[in-house]
């Protein structure tokens, strides 16, 4: 009997092992690292930017992370935006990324929450004119306010490894303009690209950045002789909003008639907003 006893006390125990190790997470490790040993990346080339489809995971549209909703943009046509950039390392290396790839971090890809899967873009560190073309094949960042995560690789030739975070400026690539060119991010059809002065319709300011993106997403497809683009500021009260701008204006002909159609969209009360 008591051997019986025994017998079931250490079935029982290795059952509640196993049980413990089935929910502890899909990573190994409890926080995101660089590599163990620093790695020279100079020479990692740029993702090369080529016609591919969508892909078939990852591009659902809505989707729901950690209570939040967040909407996939139809394409990524004349997408620029600023915002922040954070990086992920060695807790996702080797996993599987949304679209069903594997995440390498010694290869320039990215995480974005909207963009559709995968997107070409040119990223330039703004605080010091560096750049880098990846390939977004993963969702996220869901943490905080950040626009998005790039991997390891395209964080250090950015040099914002130390730091942890870095204001960028991202702008979707054409890969068929991309190729015919020889290597220059191409504007969307006759989309004015956006320069940082001059004088814009401000549809909304929203107190995330998903919100924005969402509204963006709407207006683009729609508003092709402009650009579309999204400005993160500080409210009175420390607050970070993402003001959605359209422009820039040129003439007041074109500026009645974008308050009209913008108006007819659905988005009532846009104001001008100068930058000098």
């Amino acid at each position: 009997m008591l051997n019986k006893l025994l017998v079931f006390a250490f079935i029982v125990m290795l059952v509640g092992c196993s049980s413990t190790g089935s929910n502890s997470g899909r990573y190994s490790m409890k926080h995101d690292k660089a590599p163990e040993r620093p790695v020279d990346v100079s020479r990692v080339k740029d993702a090369v930017p080529r016609v591919e489809p969508k892909s078939r995971g990852g591009n659902k549209s809505p989707y729901t992370v950690l209570g939040k909703q967040y909407y996939v943009m139809p394409n990524a046509q004349g997408y620029v935006a600023t915002g922040t950039a954070s990086w992920y390392g060695r807790k996702f290396h080797g996993h599987k990324t949304s679209n069903g790839e594997v995440y390498d971090m010694y290869k320039m890809s990215a995480a974005h929450k909207s963009l559709p899967l995968p997107t070409y873009l040119k990223v330039t560190n703004v605080d010091n004119n560096r750049q880098v073309v990846v390939r977004v094949n993963d969702r996220g960042p869901f943490h905080g306010d950040r626009m998005i995560d790039l991997s390891y690789a395209a964080a250090s030739r950015l040099d914002m490894l130390s730091k942890g975070t870095a204001n960028v400026r991202i702008e979707a690539i054409d890969p068929r303009a991309w190729q015919k060119t020889g290597a220059v991010v191409a504007p969307a059809s006759n989309a004015v690209q956006p320069s940082v002065t001059g004088r814009y319709l401000q549809v909304g300011a929203y107190s995330t950045r998903s919100a924005a993106e969402y509204v963006e997403s709407q207006l683009r497809p729609l508003l092709t002789d402009f650009a579309v683009i999204i400005r993160p500021v500080k409210n009175s009260q420390g607050h970070e909003l993402h003001r959605v701008q359209v422009g820039p204006l040129k003439s007041t002909t074109s500026l009645s008639g974008l308050v009209q159609q913008v108006e007819q969209m659905g988005y009532a009360n846009p104001r001008i907003v100068d930058f000098p």
